[in-house]
């Protein structure tokens, strides 16, 4: 069941793309960016790993980075903040202060996490709770990052196109010879995938999946051609170092110094904010497991990577056309969607589990997920998804609060009437893997029933369906005056 905010709804006639295009184009196009520091307190929970972490060390960093358009009648503000996943009510709680302070309507704000796994814990997730001071710091700093880049505006030009990085995609489920998955913490012996199997292994079969080699950007400058703000999205999951317990934006941060400096966009004031959105990345990383890669340092990889897609970005912005004047527009929709809940003899199974653990620290996988057995026990028969799209002229782009499964972005950007289109995940909250339904009979890690991974196995088409269908809105109506 899908509940439209009205966010496009109308009492009078609206007029048609061509219209809406006529009048922007006789309005000032605007645009304001900001960035403010995120980073957490040394001694905070970090999340990413089965076990519970805490930061020891600040190697770079945290930002929440916004972009803020408006083209004279819409306003709409893009948040991208250096954490590994926000729930829901956290972000909520940003844009009700943004209201508060702006007036800007919390269904034209989009924010997302880029889902670097050294960030502090802002949702529970195996056994990292998030740290309750930090979640309030999170989202007034999130809000106070919208109303900087509302006091930046200024008159703008945006233009947007679309590079391709194919070699640092990989998808990270495979099919296994036969016999060698073993069984999952639930004791089962059906899992046809392995996630994240050892590389060069002579048990590879092949990946069960496709990848997306895209790189979307979105610049904005100045009417004089001074870089304000760039956009770029791609479906990479994170890079990672093996420092564990220190505190880093990972690759997307190190994109962001290497894009400004490729663009000759350092010390600038208002300073240039540059934003990268994890994509459709659910079964992707950045491993090639045919392949086993050289010896490199903890943050080797992922300056190479950034120092890769930065290059590409900038190759791309050479090209671009940019426009003085487009229309903008955003739709929004709450979907709900079933829980898969255990039954009364999974309950039993981990409890008997748990039993003789009382008192210590969890210790492997059917341990921990017996806890989240019990966990996901206690949640509702349905939860709300917010969903999210907005259109920036001819470019299209959807919000989903999942890790979205790669296939699940190729068809939005196959079906959708917006080229080029941008699939942000993480976005608006968290609700955990989206598999699709083939990938879901296939099992492995990302389909795991826990509050990493809980929605019904028919999730993903609901979730398509109800974005193209507000992406078929945006582009055949005109958004109404909604500042």
């Amino acid at each position: 069941m899908a509940v439209s905010c009205g966010v496009l709804i109308a009492e009078h006639a609206r007029p048609g793309a061509a219209g809406a295009l006529a009048q922007a184009s006789n309005a000032v196009f605007r645009a304001g960016a900001a960035a403010r520091n995120i980073t957490p307190p040394l001694g905070t929970s970090i999340n990413g790993y089965f076990n519970d972490r805490k930061a020891e060390h600040i190697h770079d960093e945290l930002h929440a980075r916004c972009l803020v358009l408006d083209d004279g009648r819409t306003r709409l503000a893009l948040v991208v903040c250096d954490s590994c996943m926000i729930p829901r009510e956290v972000l909520d709680a940003a844009k009700r202060l943004v209201r508060e302070r702006t007036g800007l309507v919390t269904e034209n704000i989009l924010v997302s996490a880029t889902h670097t796994h050294t960030a502090p814990a802002s949702a529970g997730v195996f056994q990292t709770d998030p740290d309750a001071a930090y979640q309030q710091f999170l989202a007034s700093r999130i809000a106070d990052a919208v109303q900087c880049a509302i006091q930046n505006l200024e008159p703008a030009r945006i233009g947007w196109g679309v590079g391709r990085v194919p070699d640092q995609v990989f998808n990270r489920r495979w099919r296994m010879k036969p016999g060698t998955i073993t069984p999952n913490p639930f004791g089962q012996t059906n899992d046809l995938v392995r996630m994240n199997p050892p590389v060069g292994s002579a048990d590879l079969i092949a990946p069960a999946g496709p990848t997306d080699p895209e790189v979307g950007v979105i610049s904005v400058q100045s009417r004089t051609g001074r870089p304000l703000a760039l956009l770029a999205n791609y479906a990479l999951h994170y890079v990672g170092t093996s420092r564990g317990t220190d505190v880093s934006a990972d690759y997307y941060g190190a994109f962001c110094d290497r894009i400004q400096a490729l663009l000759g966009a350092d010390r600038q004031d208002p300073p240039f904010v540059a934003l990268l959105a994890n994509g459709a990345s659910g079964d992707i990383n950045n491993i090639n497991f045919r392949e086993k890669a050289p010896p490199r340092g903890p943050y080797e990889q992922i300056q190479r990577v950034a120092q890769i897609v930065a290059a590409e970005v900038h190759r791309v912005c050479q090209d671009l056309t940019y426009h003085d004047a487009v229309p903008l527009g955003v739709e929004q929709t709450e979907l709900r969607l079933g829980v898969r809940r255990p039954d009364a003899a999974e309950v039993a199974r981990a409890e008997a589990i748990l039993a003789p653990t009382a008192g210590r620290a969890l210790r492997g996988p059917e341990e921990i997920y017996a806890r989240e057995t019990l966990l996901i026990r206690d949640y509702p028969a349905e939860v709300p998804l917010l969903l999210q799209c907005m259109r920036i002229g001819d470019l299209g782009l959807a919000a989903v609060p999942c890790e979205v499964f790669v296939e699940s972005g190729l068809a939005l950007k196959a079906n959708s009437p917006f080229r080029p289109m941008l699939v942000i995940g993480l976005a608006n909250g968290y609700n955990g893997y989206l598999p699709t339904p083939e990938q879901h009979r296939l099992g492995g890690y990302e389909t795991w029933r826990a509050r990493s991974s809980y929605l019904e196995t028919g999730a993903s088409p609901k979730i398509i369906t109800t974005l193209l269908d507000q992406l078929t809105r945006l582009h055949d109506t005109r958004p109404p005056r909604d500042l």
